[in-house]
């Protein structure tokens, strides 16, 4: 009796992945070979332009995702004092029409906000609940992207607050450090401003991670950074030591390298909720770096 084999075509998970080339973007196009389950769609702003609502609309009109994660946004901290319209479109009412078209067409949707929607005062890491007060334009732009995604409510919705992002890719504060000590005897750095620096890597990693475990009626907040504590002078300092490159690290105070936005003194993410929800491990901030440093190192 002859034997049919019947052949089943698997659905892949279909990812749309918007801010191709930033940091976070970059990571998570790095890392996806290695999540065969997933179907990526990367796409940055000359293909998905969040500046402009309209043909946003239009791109979603015939393709279907499973999946949105929003890596793009205005990011320009001291620029968006000035350019308040342009950072309101895109970190917040083009969050807002991506989370209506999330709720319409049935998609998870992955959001990334930022530690700028709090004030910076705190004494202890922030929890997803503590109070929101930004004190620039750049966060409340972001607070606000938050904001619409909370109304509207879509299922299966995270938002991810992280803080101090750096990478092989783009344009970040270890890239920085590294050139300009390379041109410079010196450099001040700023001592007292805390938080956590946060590898984009393990950032993308996570998220691809916790992806199947996603599953909440209304929209959720988290909390992802490294561990660990530093100042801006010490990340720096520790860039340097990991690297051999030799450049005397002077500390200087918030007040004597002043800029438009006022930077928070005090970043520290709680990630306990994030860890315990899902379960994952997050690497210390030092071990990461070294990683980082290490690719950099063999990049050059």
């Amino acid at each position: 009796m002859p034997i049919t084999l019947t052949i089943m075509k698997i659905s892949m998970f279909k990812i749309l992945v918007t801010g191709e080339n930033g940091q976070l973007g970059c990571e998570l196009k790095a890392i996806s070979s290695s999540y065969p389950q997933y179907n990526f769609t990367f796409v940055d702003r000359e293909i998905l332009d969040l500046s402009n609502l309209c043909k946003m609309e239009d791109y979603f009109n015939d393709k279907t995702f499973d999946v949105l994660i929003n890596c793009a946004a205005y990011t320009a901290v001291d620029k968006a004092q000035s350019d308040e319209d342009l950072s309101d479109t895109i970190n917040h009412r083009a969050v807002s029409l991506l989370a209506k078209i999330a709720k319409k067409t049935d998609m998870t949707f992955i959001h990334i906000s930022t530690d700028y929607v709090f004030n910076g005062q705190n004494y202890r890491p922030y929890i997803e609940t503590d109070p929101t007060d930004p004190q620039g334009v750049y966060g409340r732009t972001k607070r606000d992207g938050e904001s619409a995604i909370l109304s509207i409510a879509p299922k299966n919705t995270l938002i991810i607050r992280t803080s101090w992002l750096y990478s092989t890719f783009g344009s970040n504060f270890v890239k920085t450090i590294l050139r300009l000590s390379k041109e410079r005897d010196s450099l001040n750095i700023i001592y007292d401003q805390i938080g956590t620096p946060t590898y984009a890597h393990d950032l993308a990693k996570a998220i691809l991670d916790i992806l199947p475990k996603i599953k909440n009626k209304i929209p959720e907040i988290y909390h992802y950074s490294n561990e660990g504590v530093a100042s801006w002078y010490d990340f720096a300092k520790n860039i340097l030591e990991l690297t051999g490159v030799t450049c005397d690290i002077n500390p200087i105070t918030t007040d004597e390298y002043p800029l438009p936005a006022t930077r928070p003194h005090y970043s520290l993410l709680n990630k306990r909720k994030i860890k315990t929800n899902f379960g994952l491990s997050i690497p210390y901030w030092k071990t990461s770096l070294q990683k980082c440093t290490q690719l950099l190192g063999e990049q050059s």
